[in-house]
């Protein structure tokens, strides 16, 4: 038998909460995105020098892929830990694992160095990378959540998803700053470095704020009731299996949308469109404005009237976008591309923001940590990984129109599981 919990139980004030779940995102994401976009204009240069231009972006992006194909491997283990040991411990650690992976990658020789082993410690570092994230999002949008007053928990949740893009902001900032006071021989022979090392600087900041944090209600309550799993990814597979499949394709077309929007569009625009690298960094940076504003906007509302409805029309909404996706971002007009990617990292931010609670929702709180993390992570496996590939293919061969075909497919199949999950 079990002892019942002595003592009053610690509480983390609602301030202490938030900034601890949205500082770890915003580093986690920041350092995402850091990768993303020199995979996009750094290493096809630095580590694939070999291949013609357009084989060395390609090359590129598949490094880009493989974190999320490391993310589900986080999930698990860092699941496992979150629902045995505590959320606490396990952010700590997924933290570390993320900063550690992203400080390297600015150490790495490059492929004039030392060959072929320039692009394989990339990849190693990229899978470290997603790691880190598998356990991070999680794990983050539980201390939210379970820390949440009854009728807030989106509005609580939509903390971390606020990392996202403030996280983008930060790093897409240090690439057009880095643009901006550095020649082109400079940035490709030291400047790309900068902000993989600047990391670091966050990863401490982060570190003590987690530190700081006592244990979220909701898994005190498990220690105390003795409902710990023995091996949390086995139960949830063998009892939530219609529940994780439901949530990951729930999570699909907000995977599809938000890397079309930044690593494929930026790829596309700096080369097919011939805009310049700080001028549609320029775009993207006001666009992404469009995310931040929408996401606490579509928390109050999945508040008030439900998440899976908040997601039904939004689902709807970006199947319709898809269908203008070609014409408009293909004009090549900056005042109409600028609208087009207003309007997409608009519709990410009413995508985005109550996901992360509704995909806590799903599971029960002995394997939430598990449960969410591993819903979110595959959906990053369909949606994402190969996203920004898939998408120069098709345009390259068949044009940009069907680019916003595969968007909207993806969206049919999010509202799809929408409509099929038993969840307000």
């Amino acid at each position: 038998m079990s002892q019942p919990h002595q003592g009053a139980p610690k509480t983390n004030s609602p301030a202490t909460v938030l900034f601890a779940s949205l500082i770890g995102t915003t580093i986690e994401f920041f350092d995402f995105y850091i990768y993303a976009t020199a995979a996009v204009l750094v290493f096809p240069k630095l580590f694939f020098p070999a291949s013609d231009p357009a084989a060395a972006t390609l090359q590129s992006l598949a490094t880009f892929a493989i974190a999320f194909f490391a993310r589900p491997v986080g999930s698990a283990v860092f699941g496992h830990f979150g629902d045995r040991i505590g959320r606490k411990a396990t952010l700590v650690a997924a933290l570390l694992t993320m900063g550690v992976s992203t400080v390297v990658i600015g150490l790495l020789p490059t492929y004039a160095s030392i060959g072929t082993l320039a692009p394989a410690l990339l990849a190693l570092c990229r899978f470290g990378q997603g790691l880190g994230l598998g356990g991070e999002w999680g794990g983050a949008v539980l201390l939210a959540t379970e820390n949440a007053p009854p009728g807030k928990r989106a509005w609580y949740g939509m903390f971390p998803q606020l990392g996202a893009p403030i996280g983008f902001f930060l790093s897409g900032g240090i690439f057009l700053l880095l643009s901006q006071v550095l020649s082109d021989a400079e940035f490709f022979s030291y400047g790309w470095r900068i902000p993989f090392l600047a990391s670091s600087l966050l990863v401490i900041v982060g570190l003590y704020i987690r530190l700081k944090i006592h244990e979220t209600p909701d898994f005190q309550k498990v220690l105390d009731k003795n409902e710990r799993v023995k091996v949390p990814v086995l139960t949830v597979w063998r009892d939530h299996r219609r529940v994780l499949v439901l949530g990951t394709l729930i999570a699909l077309c907000t995977f599809v949308l938000f890397y079309l929007m930044t690593v494929f569009a930026l790829s596309w625009g700096t080369s097919a469109l011939k805009f310049t690298r700080q001028n549609f960094l320029i775009l993207q940076l006001f666009a992404v404005l469009f995310f931040a504003l929408t996401i606490p906007l579509s928390a109050v509302w999945a508040d008030r009237k439900g998440r899976r409805a908040t997601l039904i029309w939004v689902s709807a909404a970006i199947a319709i976008f898809g269908l203008v996706l070609g014409p408009m971002f293909g004009s090549g007009d900056p005042t109409e591309v600028t609208i087009f990617l207003s309007l997409g990292l608009g519709l990410m931010g009413l995508t985005y923001g109550p996901l992360g609670t509704m995909l806590s929702e799903l599971f029960p709180a002995e394997v939430r940590y598990t449960g969410a993390s591993l819903t979110f992570n595959l959906a990053g496996i369909l949606g994402a990984s190969l996203a920004p590939y898939a998408a120069t293919w098709l345009a390259t061969h068949y044009g940009l129109q069907y680019v916003g075909y595969y968007l909207s497919v993806a969206a049919v199949i999010s509202l799809v599981a929408l409509l099929m999950v038993k969840i307000r």
